[in-house]
C-alpha cells in the first residue's frame, strides 16, 4: 500500500464528514472530543453506505481499485471484515449487480466465482461500528486503513465496487481447462521406458 492511501487517523474535516452521519453530528462530534479512543455507530444511507467484505477477500478488492481502478474513499478494519465506505445507495444497488454477474445466491457451489465469500451492504436503515478518529483500538479490534480526510470524500458506487470484486474472485480463482485427474485413476511413470 502507497502511502499516498495509509493514512490511519481522521482529520478534523474527516470526523466532520462522519459526524455528518450521525442524527445529531454536533453530539458525535463533542463525543470524540472527549473519547477520541472510542468507536462509535453511525447510521448508513445518508453520507455513505458500507460495503462490508472478509479482510482477506476485501484486501484483494482494495488492491485492484488502487492498482488497476480509481482508488477508493475511506476504508477500515473492524473484527476481520473490511469495512468500504461507498456512495449512497450502493448497497441497495451492489447485490443486483452481483446477481447479475453470477456471484450466486442459489447455487455458490456452481457459480463462476465459486467459494467468493459474501459480501454485506450496509445502507438506509443499518448503522455500522466505525474506529475511532485516532489510532486504533485493541479492545475492538478497529482500525483505519484509508481514514477520511475530508469534508467531501469521494465515494465509489456499485459499479467500481462490482468491478472490484469481480476482479478480485477473478485472480483469487485459477481456472484449469484440463478436467479434473481422476483420483482413483493407476498412473504408471512411463518417462523412464524405452
Amino acid at each position: 500500500m502507497s502511502s499516498a492511501r495509509n493514512v490511519s487517523t481522521v482529520t478534523s474535516d474527516g470526523a466532520a464528514w462522519l459526524a455528518s452521519a450521525a442524527v445529531y453530528p454536533r453530539s458525535a462530534l463533542a463525543f470524540w472530543e472527549e473519547r477520541p479512543q472510542a468507536p462509535v455507530a453511525l447510521p448508513c444511507g445518508s453520507a455513505f453506505d458500507v460495503v462490508s467484505a472478509p479482510t482477506i477477500f476485501g484486501r484483494r478488492m482494495l488492491d485492484r481499485m488502487w492498482d488497476e481502478g480509481p482508488g477508493s474513499g475511506p476504508v477500515a478494519e473492524y473484527r476481520g471484515r473490511m469495512l468500504l465506505f461507498t456512495a449512497p445507495g450502493t448497497a441497495q444497488r451492489l447485490p443486483s449487480l452481483l446477481e447479475w454477474e453470477e456471484w450466486g445466491g442459489r447455487d455458490r457451489a456452481t457459480s463462476r466465482t465459486g467459494a467468493v465469500p459474501p459480501l454485506l451492504c450496509h445502507g438506509a436503515g443499518d448503522t455500522v461500528t466505525v474506529p475511532a478518529p485516532t489510532g486504533s483500538c485493541a479492545r475492538s479490534g478497529s482500525r483505519w486503513l484509508v481514514a477520511p480526510d475530508t469534508r467531501r470524500p469521494w465515494l465509489p458506487g456499485p459499479e467500481v465496487l462490482l468491478w472490484a470484486a469481480v476482479r478480485a474472485a477473478r485472480a483469487a480463482v485459477r481456472v484449469s481447462i484440463f478436467p479434473p485427474a481422476d483420483q482413483d485413476a493407476k498412473v504408471s511413470d512411463v518417462s523412464r521406458r524405452r
